[in-house]
């Protein structure tokens, strides 16, 4: 029997190779996939559209995984949205049907009324955005002020081991005794609210930060220091991008801690804002009105929540 050909055997290593192929598509497209990632991700930013490389093919495994992930969003958001109805139109019942006082929880109806009231007589808007307002004054503050004092403690091992039980002994005081402290120095004003939130957010903003630089990986630091590196360069080039997502979280509490500190100023000094509107309220019993301010107080809370959150996403996508 004569020997096969150099041709014949590269003729049926070519047949081997394809019918492995064939038969591990799915090895094929998710090795594909991995290599492939960057570059599908730079052409979807530039395109704008799903992007994927010349030639590639998704596996029918990876289609059927991202639909599954396409109808849990939906599920999560259809339940999100019936169990807010439900509870709204349960409450509604209850109070038109006697099974709960009206006069003391309100009713949701009676509060859209109230709120839609002050809308037309241009009350609402003025309220809202003084409250909003100084609580984007005293997030943004107060968290510039605890990323730069969590730089400076990063920076000075000294600093940080003199300061560090004068910290924990300011985040265990209730902030809401310092506000008479406030009020005092500051006056009834405006001043006094927002200092009340700066105080609530920044320690918060300090310790995380802080602790999200000392867990940056020590191999990169070790490794600049070995190139002769400044600590300012290894402060900029590795320890900063490092904590992004550290700080993108200190954010994302420091909104709602910025809300809790001008509602509570609000409580105590204001004469506009939805805290004041809740106190106000109550003191007349008009609990319709109390139940309105709780609700926007709600709405915006969730917004700048989800605000913060764009703002993640957006930075996730610049560092790729």
């Amino acid at each position: 029997m004569a020997a096969p050909s150099r041709g014949d055997r590269e003729e049926r290593g070519a047949a081997r190779v394809q019918a492995n192929l064939n038969g591990r598509p799915r090895l094929f497209s998710r090795l594909g996939q991995a290599r492939f990632g960057r570059a599908r991700l730079r052409q979807a930013r530039h395109t704008g559209g799903p992007a994927q490389p010349d030639g590639f093919q998704p596996s029918r495994e990876h289609e059927d995984f991202l639909r599954g992930l396409a109808r849990r969003r939906m599920l999560v958001g259809a339940a999100r949205a019936a169990l807010l109805a439900a509870f709204v139109v349960l409450w509604e019942v209850a109070a038109r049907q006697g099974w709960i006082n009206a006069f003391v929880v309100s009713q949701p109806s009676r509060a859209l009324a109230t709120a839609a009231a002050m809308a037309r007589r241009g009350e609402l808007w003025i309220h809202l955005g003084m409250t909003v307002g100084e609580t984007a004054i005293g997030f943004t503050v107060g968290t510039l002020i605890g990323i730069v004092a969590a730089v400076m403690l990063w920076w000075s091992d000294l600093l940080s081991d003199i300061l560090d039980p004068y910290i924990v002994v300011l985040n265990s005081i209730p902030k809401v005794a310092l506000g008479p402290i406030f009020i005092v120095w500051l006056g009834t004003t405006v001043t006094a609210i927002i200092a009340m939130a700066i105080s609530i957010s920044v320690i918060v903003t300090i310790m995380m930060v802080y602790v999200g630089f000392r867990e940056v990986d020590p191999d990169r630091v070790k490794l600049l220091r070995t190139f002769g590196a400044t600590r300012l360069q290894i402060l900029s080039k590795v320890v900063l991008p490092a904590s992004v997502p550290v700080m993108i979280a200190a954010l994302k509490v420091n909104v709602g801690l910025s809300m809790v500190g001008t509602i509570v100023g609000e409580f105590l000094v204001s004469k506009a804002g939805l805290g004041f509107l809740i106190v106000y309220g109550g003191q007349v019993f008009n609990m319709s009105l109390v139940m309105s301010s709780v609700i926007l107080l709600s709405i915006v809370s969730v917004l700048l929540y989800y605000g913060v959150s764009a703002l993640e996403q957006a930075v996730l996508r610049t560092r790729g």
